[in-house]
């Protein structure tokens, strides 16, 4: 990657702005990952799409798929700081957020600052805290900041929530309100590995690779770097006729017959901003209706409601989803 050209079906185009780096450090990232990390591709382009998107991540999938491992060694690619909040059904917000404490020698109260206060946060089990924790969340993942006794305290940046939870265990958990799932960016469905993953898992097992491979990740990225690229990402060009496919997409969710509730003006803005990552990490400095497909499903997914009846058939959101995008006509 000497230049900053690209070749796209024999045709090439010069970027308007120099993505090299960006592209250089991505792969980086992906690199370090892969020394432990086996397969999950999906779920890590997503990841540093939303990084780089300035969005928050909800990962689901069931126990051992690498979730929070996953999120705890990409923290470790970057020299920022990280903090792991493990919820549970007694947590209150004073635990995630902080607290004031009386000072003897000052006669005075000062705020303790809580794990919240971080660059990458990761929230394993979100749904295992009640109502009143999760809400706790609410400002500080839409604003980037928290108000305690009338006081507000800006977050450092970059500024990332990750959070895990299990869609199958329903006992002692607390569904997400569907105005805190819509701070999440996205939602991250994490699969089983394939077979041939599942050997390479076990294969680097029995070898004890993973044990001394972890200490081994690099930290390949600032977090100037991340503020500085995402800085390059606003500046990728989105066509016209692209924006209105975009609208079309989110509008179509609402007059869904198959969907009770359907996707909200931050929807659309959260595609617009994905689809723009998902060009810049791919070296291009102008969104596809690829880059598009790709952010729909992850962004829409968790801000649906399938009616009842369908649900009883077992359609999901995201096959709803995969229906609407193949009927609304692509742009040329």
């Amino acid at each position: 990657m000497e230049d900053n050209t690209i070749n796209n079906n024999n045709l090439e185009f010069e970027n308007r702005i120099d993505l090299t780096e960006l592209q250089e450090s991505v792969f980086n990232i992906k690199d370090q990952l892969g020394k432990v990390i086996v397969g999950q591709k999906n779920m890590i382009d997503l990841l540093i799409v939303a990084i780089l998107s300035n969005g928050h991540a909800l990962i689901e999938g069931v126990p051992g798929v690498a979730k929070t491992i996953t999120a705890k060694l990409l923290s470790r690619t970057m020299s920022v700081d990280f903090s792991r909040i493990q919820f549970t059904p007694d947590l209150m917000p004073s635990d995630i957020l902080g607290t004031s404490v009386f000072n003897v020698k000052t006669s005075e109260f000062e705020f303790k600052k809580g794990p919240i206060f971080s660059n990458m946060i990761l929230i394993d089990e979100i749904n295992r805290a009640p109502a009143k924790t999760q809400a706790a969340l609410f400002e500080v993942m839409e604003e980037q900041q928290i108000t305690i006794d009338g006081a507000t305290y800006k977050m450092d940046q970059p500024f990332i929530v990750l959070a895990t939870q299990n869609p199958i265990e329903q006992e002692g958990t607390y569904r997400l309100p569907e105005a805190q799932l819509d701070r999440f960016l996205f939602k991250i469905d994490v699969e089983y590995p394939t077979a041939e993953e599942e050997l390479e898992i076990v294969t680097r097992e029995q070898a004890l690779i993973n044990g001394a491979k972890i200490d081994k990740i690099e930290t390949v990225i600032s977090g100037e770097n991340i503020l500085k690229y995402r800085s390059l990402i606003t500046q990728v060009k989105v066509e016209a006729h692209l924006l209105k496919y975009i609208s079309n997409i989110v509008v179509n969710t609402r007059n869904n017959s198959f969907l009770f509730l359907g996707a909200s003006p931050r929807a659309t803005i959260a595609i617009l901003k994905a689809s723009k990552a998902f060009a810049g990490i791919n070296g291009r400095d102008f969104v596809t209706p690829e880059d598009i497909k790709n952010a729909a499903i992850p962004v829409l997914q968790h801000r649906v409601i399938v009616t009842p009846e369908r649900e009883m058939e077992g359609l999901t959101s995201k096959q709803i989803i995969e229906q609407i995008i193949e009927s609304v006509e692509i742009p040329r």
